[in-house]
């Protein structure tokens, strides 16, 4: 019934969003070379590894790497990528992986495919067998913030306590962590 719901929430969402996705996708272009979506691997159910697109807010050439251990992250971000990542926008892509089935609207964040110490915490927890999310119980609670082993006890808190309430309080609150851009690294 999730994937369900995941899926029509997803439709009339890119419905509601495509004129704002793409005005950024053409912001994205004018202000920066390469293309206005980046794909990334990332580790879903059971640790297999899909394509997740978000709107690029890094330069091309960047390596895929978590922002926080790049040198000198702002060097590497495109003019307009700071916005982005300060309301969420560069998230509206993930729709399409929450449309094939990649992702929930609500689950642990999907980690890098070389985020090794998060993928192997989450596997010990159980966790990894969840379907990955758009927001989660651990982007809520400090987001950016907040150090792997305590993203994953949060993520393993979600993995025994979720329910449709549970995801419906998550993404209430996520709306406003959001609006506030609480717990955003820049």
């Amino acid at each position: 019934m999730k994937q369900c719901l995941d899926f029509l929430l997803a439709l009339a969402l890119l419905a509601l969003f495509a004129l704002p996705w793409l005005c950024i996708a053409l912001a994205v272009k004018i202000t920066s070379v390469g293309p206005a979506l980046y794909w990334s691997d990332r580790v879903g159910r059971g640790n297999k590894i899909f394509r997740m697109p978000k709107f690029r807010t890094m330069r091309v050439g960047t390596p895929a790497l978590p922002t926080h251990l790049l040198a000198e992250p702002a060097s590497h971000m495109t003019p307009i990528g700071a916005l982005l990542r300060k309301s969420s926008l560069d998230e509206i892509p993930q729709l399409w992986s929450i449309l094939k089935g990649d992702m929930s609207f609500v689950g642990p964040r999907p980690a890098l495919f070389n985020q090794a110490d998060l993928i192997e915490l989450r596997t010990q927890t159980g966790v990894s067998e969840l379907m990955p999310g758009l927001t989660g119980w651990a982007q809520i609670n400090g987001r950016d913030e907040l150090p792997i082993p305590e993203k994953v006890r949060l993520d393993a808190e979600y993995l025994r306590r979720r329910s449709i309430w549970f995801d419906l309080k998550i993404l209430w609150c996520t709306a406003f962590k959001v609006a506030s851009q609480d717990g955003v690294a820049h």
